[in-house]
């Protein structure tokens, strides 16, 4: 007969079983709705008329999330993993600014205690550990980190060659007052934001600015492709088992053993 916490570690770490799907899926709930509340509670018609609905609603959340960071920690071989983990920082993160408020008192500190709260926002982040598709696409991201630092590093060396060349041809009497100035219009523009607030007068400088617009468009579809690519090639079905001792949840279907540290995840 299994022990408590091997029931709770089920239910908490793995979504195999209908318990773990209902516990991952009351939490997404909760996520969701907390984050509506930290946008609704930032508009000030509804945080002056419904202050103590928000509040309450906040604590019964904050009470949620605390039991569930100290359920995870409880029931986990090595808790220093999951604590300083990037999910574990994500949960801390979810939990502290509401009790902060008890420690920061104080006309003079309300300023800090809004914007401490607004670290609850990163519980959106706790969203993909419990969505299959939140899982492929930060595997795909992670599989593809190579490429697309890659990519971002062209786009910047594209962004100071460009405002340089503008800098020269347009110069402070356009507006390009210096290179830094003209790289941050060379980003706008290659990124096909294009705000407006500086723009090429001479023939040169607009004949420039069309090409850095028209590569804009072509640059935006290849962080696309390299994501997409790393999305559709086969992968060996996994599972959402979690190793105990070193919370690696990357494992195939018949896996007995942890590949990151050897362990025996499978009884």
């Amino acid at each position: 007969m299994k022990s408590l916490k091997e029931n709770l570690y089920e239910i908490i770490f793995e979504a195999d079983t209908r318990a773990g799907k209902l516990f991952d899926l009351t939490l997404l709930v909760v996520i969701l709705i907390s984050v509506a509340l930290v946008m609704l509670e930032s508009v000030p018609s509804i945080r002056q008329n419904h202050q103590p609905v928000l509040k309450i609603s906040e604590w019964i959340i904050t009470a949620i999330f605390t039991i569930e960071y100290i359920l995870r920690i409880w029931i986990i071989k090595k808790p220093w993993r999951y604590i300083f983990s990037f999910y574990g920082i994500i949960d801390f993160l979810s939990v502290i600014p509401t009790y902060l408020s008890f420690v920061i008192v104080g006309s003079q500190s309300l300023v800090v205690i809004r914007v401490l709260r607004l670290l609850r926002v990163f519980r959106i982040l706790k969203l993909t550990r419990y969505t299959s598709a939140g899982r492929t696409l930060a595997r795909a991201m992670w599989a593809s980190r190579e490429k697309i630092s890659v990519f971002i590093f062209f786009v910047i060396i594209l962004v100071v060659v460009f405002g340089t060349v503008m800098y020269l041809i347009e110069g402070e009497a356009s507006g390009f007052t210096s290179i830094p100035r003209s790289i941050y219009w060379a980003v706008v523009t290659l990124t096909t934001v294009g705000y407006g607030d500086i723009s090429p007068v001479t023939p040169l400088g607009q004949f420039l600015a069309s090409i850095i617009m028209i590569l804009g468009y072509a640059i935006i579809a290849v962080p696309t492709g390299i994501v997409t690519a790393e999305i559709i090639k086969p992968t060996h079905p996994v599972n959402t088992q979690v190793c105990p001792h070193c919370l690696h949840d990357k494992h195939d279907d018949d896996a007995v053993f942890c590949k990151k540290c050897g362990a025996r995840i499978n009884s």
